[in-house]
């Protein structure tokens, strides 16, 4: 033993000994030499089709007891009219969470817990899917629930409100983010605003979503000739195969889904486009027009293409603007290629505000070198390496392979697509790459997109040539949609106040105070207590607030854990507290100033202003009182007011807030300086309570010094 071990030694030494002269005679890393890639081949599903038009696809894979199913569904958000774009979120929201016929969502939750099993819904632009995960054991007890949310949704009422409550909320959140924002709108410039793929959802488009909306999109496009159902893990194919055929022969055939994809729409010009956002110290700059398909024979050359131009470190953008000019920490893009419908032309950077036009300049003179400047063979070489070698992660387990192959069924393509990939990236050439990268990248008509602060930019947005600003302001409930092409913000109530409505408003004005007493109002200034629920539970805060109306207003918030400021005004927004002062997001000020406008005095205000609208919406029954509903409308805001009509007391007010439609009832109302005024109330959002106050101190027309909603200097 010891003898075998010695000459293992021995063995390992010699080893060592022969690598080491080896290395010692490289003198450039270049001059390695590596072996070509082994080729593998990863075991391919079997395919099933049913009588009723269902493909199925088996995959096993034994090394875990476990089973994991999809059904992919044809149809999706790009089907979807524009008016009511969010449907399929909505959808894919409440389709699991709704439960079915005799399951509520929380039932089935109690169910798969206890197996440690899932069962979930999604929704996308071309299709929406149902997922199970199970153990082995538990499948034929969790299959059933499986089977049952794909036929039998119901789509509670309750998860569709609780679904389009987090819809809005993101909504109100859309423009915080530049990155989030520049992805967006650079979008809807390369398709088009009218565009199936660049389509916003909008508080008006998911107010108008109803139930019957969703049931009549499942009844549409869930049938089994528009599904395709992939299974991968422990189980033996043919005995899997004979219980699905058992569990889906006898489901009938339903309208086939179309398998074309919508045009894409019309794009924008080519041109200069610009997003103002004061509250960021970075420009993001993006270069958009169309793209291509997979199917395009110059696909494969294009992705080598895409690897030269913009392939991480190895990529011109990077080695060029990034670092040698140290413009950017990250720039990237290429010519995009969706499956089955045209992808981009994208180029994405963030830089400096204080470098804006010295990026944008680099960016141009590389698309212009894609143009002038050789291919190298060394370039493509190490652009086919880079490609080759992610290829394998690409196709690493069976779940991966399960799902490339259902994607080739569901576009259409040849099912050995993925096999000739390799095969079809190396026979790309300098030459090849040369002619797409003439064909398919035109810097005479790509738009141009900056969101940023010009004021800080290194030379005016004028100077990149004609600059049409994109107007990203979101339009509140009840108010007009942004104009096609993102330009046009919701304009002012083109509707009339109704007589009823005039006189419901008049009569909550009355008991407030009367018309005189509120135009006298100049200011208010409150103190008052909050409730507010927080991440650990309720935490009370204090509130002491000023409003100088018609448009400024400054909070200090106390909480137990230090206090801030926040002030908005009609030119600002900012927020004060032991970390310093900064802007807040674009999204955030608008909210606060479209609130400030259905502020209660305010709204009062503004009875006999035609730009507010007054109508009457029904009644409510709140506590012993049936309430009118008075609807009104900002002309960028829309909330209901519920009055007793005996007294003109307001009771209750809902809103569109920062996390969604949000109710507020008033409890208690006491005089202030001549004005009946609410000093107590609550909150609640789907249902629950989630804060309240109560006021300990109202100032009407108090001293107010106008250096308090200055930003501070810094």
């Amino acid at each position: 033993m010891r003898s075998l071990r010695n000459h293992a030694a021995a063995l390992a030494a010699g080893l060592v000994l022969v690598a080491g002269s080896a290395a010692a005679q490289v003198k450039d890393y270049r001059d390695i030499k590596t072996p070509a890639l082994r080729s593998f081949t990863m075991p391919q599903p079997k395919r099933v089709q049913l009588d009723n038009g269902m493909v199925i696809f088996l995959q096993e894979d034994h090394e875990l007891p476990l089973i994991r199913g999809t059904a992919r569904i044809r149809g999706g958000a790009r089907d979807v009219a524009a008016d009511k774009t969010g449907l399929v979120g909505i959808y894919a929201a409440s389709w699991r969470t709704g439960g079915t016929d005799s399951k509520t969502g929380d039932q089935l939750d109690e169910m798969l817990e206890s197996r440690a099993a899932r069962v979930e819904t999604g929704g996308g632009d071309d299709s929406t899917s149902v997922t199970f995960d199970v153990l082995k054991g538990d499948f034929d007890t969790v299959f059933p629930i499986f089977l049952d949310v794909l036929q039998h949704p119901a789509f509670r009422q309750e998860k569709i409100d609780l679904a389009k409550t987090q819809t809005n909320a993101g909504i109100s959140r859309r423009n915080d983010e530049p990155t989030g924002i520049s992805s967006r709108e650079t979008t809807r410039l390369g398709y088009g605003a009218d565009s199936p793929y660049a389509r916003i959802a909008e508080y008006s488009t998911i107010a108008s979503i109803t139930r019957d909306d969703l049931i009549a999109f499942h009844k549409k496009y869930v049938a089994p000739n528009n599904i395709i159902f992939g299974l991968v893990g422990d189980f033996d194919s043919a005995q899997m195969e004979a219980k699905l055929r058992k569990a889906f022969a006898s489901w009938p055939k339903g309208t086939a889904a179309s398998k074309t994809a919508p045009p894409v729409g019309t794009p924008a010009a080519a041109g200069v486009y610009f997003i103002p956002k004061d509250d960021v110290t970075q420009a993001n700059i993006s270069l958009v027009h169309a793209g291509t398909t997979r199917n395009n024979p110059d696909y494969y050359a294009l992705l080598v293409m895409n690897e030269i131009l913009g392939g991480g470190f190895s990529g011109r953008l990077m080695n060029e603007i990034r670092s040698r000019l140290g413009l950017a920490y990250g720039v990237g893009g290429g010519v995009g290629s969706d499956w089955d419908h045209p992808g981009l032309f994208r180029i994405t950077m963030g830089t400096k505000s204080g470098s804006t036009a010295q990026a944008i300049e680099a960016l141009k003179g590389q698309l212009a070198a894609l143009h002038n400047q050789p291919f190298t063979e060394e370039e493509l070489a190490l652009a086919k390496e880079s490609i080759l070698n992610a290829f394998v992660f690409t196709s690493d387990s069976k779940a991966k392979v399960l799902n490339q192959r259902m994607s080739l069924e569901f576009y259409g393509y040849p099912a050995d697509w993925w096999q000739q990939y390799v095969k079809n990236v190396e026979k790309v050439t300098t030459a090849d790459v040369a002619r797409v990268a003439k064909q398919y990248v035109h810097p005479d008509q790509v738009a141009l997109l900056v969101v940023g602060r010009e004021k800080d930019f290194d030379k005016p947005m004028s100077s990149l040539g004609t600059v049409k600003t994109i107007d990203i302001t979101i339009p509140e409930p009840g108010a007009k949609p942004a104009a096609a092409g993102g330009a046009g913000a919701a304009a002012a109530a083109s509707a009339k106040s109704s007589a009823d409505g005039l006189a419901l408003a008049k009569k909550l004005r009355d008991y407030v105070g009367g018309k005189d007493k509120i135009d006298a109002v100049k200011a208010v200034h409150t103190v008052m207590t909050m409730s507010v629920q927080g991440p650990q539970g309720p935490m009370e805060v204090e509130v002491d607030a000023t409003v100088r109306y018609p448009d400024a207003s400054r909070r200090i918030i106390k909480t137990p854990m230090g206090e801030m400021t926040q002030v908005y005004t009609a030119d600002a927004a900012f927020m004060a507290g032991p970390q310093g002062t900064q802007d807040l997001p674009s999204s955030q000020a608008t909210l606060s100033r479209n609130e400030m406008k259905a502020e209660l005095v305010n709204m009062l205000k503004n009875v006999d202003n035609d730009a507010y609208t007054f109508t009457v919406a029904g009644t409510e029954k709140i506590g012993d009182v049936n309430a009118q509903v008075l609807e009104v409308n900002t002309g960028s805001t829309t909330s209901k007011w519920s009055i007793d009509p005996a007294t003109g007391r307001l009771l209750r007010k809902v809103s569109q807030g920062r996390m969604g439609e949000q109710s507020t009832d008033y409890t208690e109302w006491k005089q202030f300086g001549g004005l009946n005024l609410p000093t107590a109330y609550t909150i609640t959002a789907n249902g629950e309570k989630t804060g309240g106050g109560t006021v300990k101190q109202i100032d009407v027309n108090p001293t107010v010094d106008p250096a308090i909603f200055v930003k501070p200097s810094a």
